[in-house]
Order: structure tokens, then sequence, then C-alpha cells
């Protein structure tokens, strides 16, 4: 009978083991957001009504063209509506000269707070919202940064979405179901303010899973997904025909992936985020695999909560605090047939903020 030494044995045990804790890592924070976690207040509860009665706030998105944003749009309105101020959507269709035109309205008609919602980058009209706090102005933004991400020095405070745990779940995914040996092609917009650290908390998480497992990184600009995302994915098929996960960072670009995977003959499958309800009618569908909703009915809600608290002269919460939810095959259908923004998450966060806002 042959015998080993220990010493000779670990160089073959201790891979097995790191890739069996990996793997349990990985399952474990895929379990943690299969469900929905009870509403968790971000801050203090303040007298709300009180506060804002005399206050008046002017939201201005990045455009009302998109679903997503006027779904937000709508929450925030709900909550203002239920504390009982005066909240003003500006209904841009994107572009310059409406942005500007929106906050000369809010100076003009002496708004106190104005909110960039939807991803709209302060920056990008920076001279006018400098000009608007000169007025008297705060100046937030709603669903833009990443939590590791610093707001422009004239924000006031940032209603912040944790991109980069989006981005350790989506590894985490492609990882388990893939059995360890994932081969990913991530595709994203380097040109969308949160996409940099999103993308390196992907690419971290996979290293740290599986240090020699490749994956890629195609980038596409915002304004040419339609033209770009089918054939970057057509050509990454064919330069690596071992792709066995597709990861784009926002679930509306699935709907490109897809004719580039039928004209390839390819069945990988696709992981994304953003709960937008036609990708996930996809999940249903059996199209996309998953993808990791965020409720913008709760994000709208969470939104008010943090501009009110800046104009109320509280802490800000340093992010939305929403929850992060996969939907797959197996819960998919708990968003609704045809699915929509709101259902699938629960409604505890209306009860939640409102008795945080003494409003009950």
């Amino acid at each position: 009978m042959k015998t080993y030494h220990l010493a000779l044995l670990m160089p073959l045990i201790m891979p097995q083991i790191a890739q069996a804790d990996a793997m349990s890592d990985a399952q474990d924070l895929i379990a943690a957001h299969r469900i929905i976690p009870d509403f968790a207040a971000q801050g203090e509860p303040f007298d709300a009504k009180a506060c804002m009665a005399d206050k008046k706030v002017f939201s201005i998105p990045v455009t009302m063209t998109i679903p997503f944003t006027v779904a937000l749009e709508d929450a925030m309105a709900r909550a203002a509506a239920d504390v009982g101020f005066e909240y003003t959507v500006w209904e841009t269709q994107g572009g310059m000269d409406s942005y500007i035109q929106g906050v000369d309205q809010a100076i003009t008609q002496g708004y106190d707070l104005i909110d960039l919602t939807g991803g709209l980058n302060p920056v990008v009209i920076g001279p006018q919202l400098m000009q608007a706090k000169a007025a008297g102005a705060m100046i937030t933004t709603t669903h833009l940064y990443d939590d590791t991400q610093e707001q422009a020095d004239f924000v006031d405070a940032s209603a912040k979405v944790p991109f980069s745990a989006v981005g350790e779940i989506l590894a985490a995914w492609a990882y388990v179901q893939t059995t360890g040996a994932p081969n990913v092609l991530i595709i994203g917009s380097d040109d969308i303010l949160p996409s940099l650290p999103y993308v390196e908390s992907i690419q971290a998480k996979l290293s740290e899973y599986c240090p020699d497992c490749e994956q890629q990184y195609l980038n596409v600009p915002l304004a040419e997904w339609g033209t770009r995302i089918q054939s970057g994915v057509q050509s990454a098929l064919l330069a690596n025909p071992d792709i066995n996960y597709i990861l784009p960072i926002y679930d509306s670009m699935s709907q490109f992936v897809t004719p580039a995977l039928r004209i390839a003959g390819a069945d990988v499958p696709i992981a994304s985020f953003n709960g937008t309800p036609f990708v996930l009618d996809m999940v249903r569908e059996g199209t996309v695999e998953m993808d990791i909703g965020e409720s913008l009915g709760w994000a709208g809600y969470a939104a008010v909560d943090a501009q009110m608290r800046q104009l109320c002269g509280l802490e800000v919460p340093t992010d939305l605090g929403i929850p992060l939810v996969i939907f797959d095959k197996d819960n998919v259908e708990t968003t609704g047939i045809p699915a929509n923004f709101d259902n699938g998450y629960g409604d505890a966060h209306i009860e939640g903020f409102r008795k945080l806002w003494m409003l009950d």
C-alpha cells in the first residue's frame, strides 16, 4: 500500500478547497438576493410635513422618453404627494438646451431644490447649476453615482445606487451557472458615469473566484447600442467560441444581444441588471436567464427622503437603500404578466417611509 506525505498532497488539495470556498461564497451571495428584505430606515424619523410645508422641488430627468425614468419620476411624485409638498417634473426629451431651460425655470420660480434624475450628470450643466446655487437652490442627484464614486463639488447630496454590489452578484451568478468555469463577455458603456466601477467590480469578483478563467470587455457608447452591440457580440463569439456567459451591465442592452446569438447559432445565457419590464418578460420567455431588479417605487420614495433630509438640514443617507432582487424562471412571474416596474418587491417601503416621515 502506497503512503503519501501530506506536504506532497497539499498543492493538489489547496486549489480544490479554494474552488469549493469560492463556489460556496458565490451561492451564498445569490441566495441573499433571492429574498425581499424588510424595510430598513436609512435615517432617523422626522416630521416631513412640517419641514416641507413651504418648500418645493424641481426635478430634471435625463429624458422622459425612457420608461425607467418615467417610472422613477412617478414614484418620486407619489412620495411628494404623500407628504404634501410641491414637486415639479421638467418634461424634457433630453438635450442640453432642455436641461438649461429647466434650470432657468427653477431659478425664475424660486425652487428650493433641483434634483437631476435618472442619470443626468450635473457636470454637463455645471455653470447653470452654479447659478441656481447662487440663487439659493440646493442641488441633488438621483440614481446617478455608484456608492464608491464622489459627487461633483457643487452637488449637495446624492441618492446613490450600489452598482458595484450589482457587479458582484452578476459575477457570482456567472460563476455558479458555469460550474466554476466562466468564460465571460461583459458589455458596458464607459460614457455612462457609474459604468467604470460597475464593470471593475464584475471583473474583480470573477478574478477572485477564478483567477485563470477568461473574461473580456466590450465597450459600446449609449448612443451606439442599436448599431454596435449586435456586431460586437458576433465578433466576440467568432473570435472566442468558448464564451459561455454574457453580462450586459444594463438590461436594455439584451435586446441587441439576442439577435447576435441567433445569427451565430450560439446558445449563451444572459444575465443583467435594472428590472426593465420588457427584459423581465424575456426572462419569463427564456430568452434572458436572469435579471437583477430594483424597485423603482422604493427608489422614488428613498430619493424624496434624501431630498427632504437635505432641505431639512438632516444627515442624508449614503445610498438609496433599495433591495436588489434576482429574478429568474422560478420567480419572474411575481413581477406581473406582462411585467412592470413595481411588482415583485412587496410594498413594505410605503408604510415604512410613511412612519419614517411621521405621517401615520
